[in-house]
């Protein structure tokens, strides 16, 4: 029987970082996964989103390009060959994974792994067994709502797996959820030319965010062609050989909707089956996820859960740093605790929209008493030049000790932006430390000390 200090179940982004540190922390590693190394980000999620999310930019751009001075003449999109591109660029980034496990001495064993009690995992015929611990990784998948017909069946009932394979744009389109994957898709059909419809169940499109973020971009994607349907219960679907029709009721009307295809984005469910979870004594919580305490530890000693199982937010950096939080336990170590409530979140849609910690909702149930800063990219000089002016950073501080609650942007290059306010608030930085740092200009990041003045009262550009 082989044996290995840690295995680790699932080699998505929790699974594979967590295995690489552990490396580097001088214990031996085993990752156990039946498909491509990287997981549903490499594969089919994060990655050749954004690849097609920057074909869709590309696209726009091109048609807009005549108001910079450059005639591009007449844009032509086909939505197969920018699929091949974000093919390539998914499996460079899973190939790049492989190169890492090499590159550590990590063993990778291809199959399923079913755990077994005393820290076993069995992958096929063969039992491997964990000196230190067994890492269950084994990541979410799409779902979809038989219950009125909306099982996905592929062809005309399909989820982002079958989206990112399509070899040519459907002729017309029906996005279910309108949280980041709905949006992100949305996004890039509209830009191939797709007639889209957008149905929310809750009262606003990207619901857990801030809700003047959710009306900017209900606003911007109007402006677009694409319809917007939030408040929506779909009653009953009916999908055909080439169409789907869709009784929907919204606003207290109740009407059709049809299309060639629907994409269902509503969610996404963990694995959990077949597992052997419950053999081992590794209880569930009663939304599915396995359940942990704070070093991510499950029911039963010596297994650990991280990832999309361990419980939301289902992100891969969230992934990223339990894997390798789990990593530095094992090791002895005493690692800094993951601040949940500091986890960016990003729609990588146009404009793009990030955010971290409380929304102004939220601030307003926990009777914070709090302060709002707001600038807008209309009046960035960066933004004036890119043309790209949509969108704004609003910053939440506590009114008595500037402590930083919450901040959202909408805009060109938020997903990138954020990243001075995950720091701040990690560091328990206030409004004004953010301010005291000098922000070169004109750039795009000015947005977010003129948004921390104007908490203060002492904007200065608007």
């Amino acid at each position: 029987m082989a044996s290995f200090d840690v295995i680790i179940v699932g080699g998505g982004p929790a699974g594979y970082v967590c295995a690489i540190r552990c490396a580097q922390l001088g214990l031996t590693a085993a990752v156990v996964e039946k498909e491509k190394l990287g997981g549903v980000c490499v594969n089919i999620g994060c990655i050749p989103t954004k690849a097609l999310l920057h074909s869709a930019y590309i696209a726009n751009l091109l048609r807009e390009a005549k108001d910079f001075g450059v005639d591009a003449a007449s844009v032509k999109t086909d939505y197969g060959v920018a699929m091949k591109r974000s093919r390539r660029v998914s499996d460079q980034n899973s190939k790049g994974v492989e190169f890492l496990m090499k590159k550590h001495k990590i063993t990778v064993v291809k199959g399923s792994g079913v755990l077994q009690p005393g820290k076993k995992v069995k992958v096929g015929g063969d039992v491997y067994e964990a000196k230190k611990a067994v890492v269950v990784a084994s990541g979410s998948r799409v779902k979809g709502i038989p219950q009125i017909g909306l099982e996905i069946n592929k062809t005309t009932v399909i989820s982002s797996d079958e989206a990112l394979l399509l070899e040519q744009a459907p002729p017309s389109l029906i996005v279910v959820g309108a949280g980041a994957v709905g949006m992100e898709f949305a996004d890039i059909f509209n830009a191939f030319g797709v007639p889209i419809t957008l149905i929310e169940a809750l009262p606003r499109i990207l619901p857990l965010e801030d809700a003047e973020a959710s009306d900017t971009l209900a606003k911007s994607y109007k402006k677009r062609g694409i319809e917007v349907i939030a408040g929506a219960k779909v009653a009953k679907a009916t999908a055909g050989k080439d169409k789907v029709v869709l009784d929907v009721e919204a606003g207290g009307e109740r009407k059709q909707v049809a299309a060639a295809a629907v994409l269902m984005a509503a969610g996404r469910a963990v694995n959990t089956e077949n597992l052997g979870l419950k053999e081992c004594g590794i209880q569930l919580t009663e939304r599915g996820f396995i359940k942990i305490d704070q070093r991510l530890q499950t029911t039963a000693p010596g297994y650990y859960a991280i990832g999309d199982v361990a419980g939301p937010p289902m992100l891969a950096h969230k992934g990223f740093r339990e894997g390798v939080v789990v990593a530095e336990l094992l090791a002895g170590q005493q690692p800094h605790p993951i601040k949940y409530d500091n986890v960016p979140s990003v729609t990588y849609c146009h404009p793009e929209v990030a955010s971290i910690g409380l929304t102004e909702e939220q601030c307003k149930e926990q009777k914070r008493d709090y302060v709002a800063g707001r600038f807008p990219f209309s009046a960035n000089g960066r933004a004036r030049g890119t043309g790209e002016t949509e969108g704004f950073v609003k910053i939440l501080r506590d009114k008595q000790y500037g402590e930083i609650l919450g901040a959202h942007i909408v805009g060109a290059h938020a997903s990138e932006m954020i990243h001075e306010l995950a720091v701040a608030r990690e560091n328990e930085y206030t409004v004004e430390e953010v301010d005291l740092a000098i922000h070169a200009h004109p750039t795009m990041s000015e947005a977010i000390d003129e948004a921390s003045l104007d908490s203060l009262g002492r904007v200065l550009h608007l």
